[in-house]
This record gives structure tokens, sequence and C-alpha cells, in this order.
């Protein structure tokens, strides 16, 4: 890993998880007919920080957030060389009619939220449906997917790998850019 690079420390971090928290309280208010869907594994983590860090904003309020796997919805999944393995899918309730607010910790090709948009689709039809990403490389698109919020914006047109880590998991909350995928 010695062909690394820091793209963002533990209190910028911090700050850029108040700001998206902030933008989504500003765009949604109360967050009435509004759910959480975290993308499995990446998205789940945001979404478990966001949804606590919003919930204690907003005074203890109970906010609807699912947990999603995509595994079997990703158009690549057969073509790897290794066998995925599937996370657990905790969504206990419908979208039908409501706001969705999907979330996942890196936008890449966009070919995961695709996966994800079908996958949601089985648990009805949404009122509305947007993205949070914590990262986004906009410059290695596949399909016409954006995000409509960003944590930080990674401008990178190689195949560098971005990783974000997350202190429940690797000790101490961090962006950073890898010359390879380890």
């Amino acid at each position: 890993m010695d062909a690394s690079r820091t793209i963002l420390a533990a209190e910028p971090f911090a700050l850029t998880i108040e700001r998206l928290c902030h933008q989504l309280i500003e765009a949604h208010d109360e967050f009435d007919n509004t759910c959480f869907v975290g993308i499995q594994e990446g998205g789940v983590a945001l979404g478990d920080r966001l949804v606590t860090r919003l919930s204690e904003i907003l005074g203890g309020k109970k906010l609807l957030y699912g947990k999603m796997d995509i595994t079997f919805y990703r158009d690549d999944f057969r073509t790897r060389d290794k066998p995925l393995r599937a996370n657990r899918t905790e969504m206990n309730f419908i979208v039908d009619g409501k706001n969705v607010i999907l979330l996942d910790d890196v936008l890449y090709t966009g070919r995961t939220v695709q996966a994800a948009l079908t996958a949601l689709n089985h648990y009805g039809r949404p009122e509305q449906v947007e993205l949070v990403a914590l990262v986004d490389r906009r410059f290695n698109r596949h399909l016409p997917i954006q995000s409509d919020y960003i944590g930080v914006t990674v401008d990178s047109l190689d195949d560098a790998y971005v990783r974000v880590e997350w202190a429940e998991v690797d000790g101490e909350d961090r962006i950073l850019i890898l010359a390879d995928k380890e």
C-alpha cells in the first residue's frame, strides 16, 4: 500500500458526513414518506452513519432504513473468475409511493446503482429515487447515472482504486486512492 494517497482524513471525513446530513434535511425536512436504502456493503456503512447522525440531529426520530444486496442483479455476476458472496438483504418495508434515498460509498461506473435500481423494483414502485454517494469518480462512468448528493469528487482517469475506510471496521475514517486494488 505504499502507492496510496489519503484523499480525506478523519476530520474532513466527519465534516463531509455532517454536510451530507444537512443537505438531506434541507431537501427532505422531516423525511416523511422517505426511506433510506443502503447498497451492500459500502452503502450500508454510509447508511449506518448517515441514518444515525440524521436521527440525532432530528431529536431521535426513527427513520425508515433498509439494507439491500444486489449481487445477483449485477450484469457481470456470471462473468467473475470466482463465486460471488452475497450479503443479507434487510428490507422489511415496501417502497411503493415513497421517496427513496439510495446510498453507496463510491459511484464509479454506475453498474452497481443500475443493479440496485433493478433490485429496488422488487419492493414496489417508488415515487422518486435519489442517490447519495460519498465518493463520485465522475470520469469513469459507463452508464448515464449521477449522484444527487456527493461527499467528495475524485477526478481520476486511470485504474486507481478508491477505498473508503470506516472507523467501525478499519479503525479510522478515511478515503484513500490506491494505485492498484489490493
